[in-house]
Order: structure tokens, then C-alpha cells, then sequence
């Protein structure tokens, strides 16, 4: 399994795009470098009122399929 540790800063109008699903895909930095791409429909339950603030671990198996994501702290 991999792991990506990233920070994520949305407004709320910015998360209604891909809320909408006007945008498909995210792409972040992860802490150690890499641009990670993920379905953006991913996103959809960290949405509060005032967007998305925090700290995320994505993990993906070793062929490079979505297993989770989850807000940490």
C-alpha cells in the first residue's frame, strides 16, 4: 500500500465545483513531493460551510487503486 500525507485549503465555492462534478479530478502535493490525482467526488464528504481545511492521508494499493482517504489531524 502507498500513503500520501497532503494539506488541503478549498473555499466553499471552489469545493461546489467539484461537489457539482463540473471539475472530475484534484491534484495535490503530497508532503514529500509528489503530485497526486484523485477523483474529485472523493472530496464530497469533508465538505462543511466553509469548504475544506485540513490535513488528509490518501492510500492507494500497489497498483495504484483508491482504498481511502481520510481527514487527520
Amino acid at each position: 500500500m502507498k500513503e500520501y500525507l497532503f494539506s488541503l485549503a478549498l473555499t466553499h465555492d471552489q469545493c461546489m465545483h467539484y461537489y457539482q462534478g463540473t471539475v472530475q479530478f484534484v491534484q495535490v502535493m503530497s508532503d514529500d513531493g509528489k503530485r497526486i490525482r484523485f477523483p474529485a467526488a472523493r472530496l464530497r464528504p469533508f465538505i462543511s460551510s466553509i469548504g475544506i481545511r485540513g490535513r488528509f492521508r490518501l492510500i492507494l494499493s500497489e497498483n495504484n487503486q483508491f482504498q481511502s482517504l481520510e481527514k487527520i489531524l
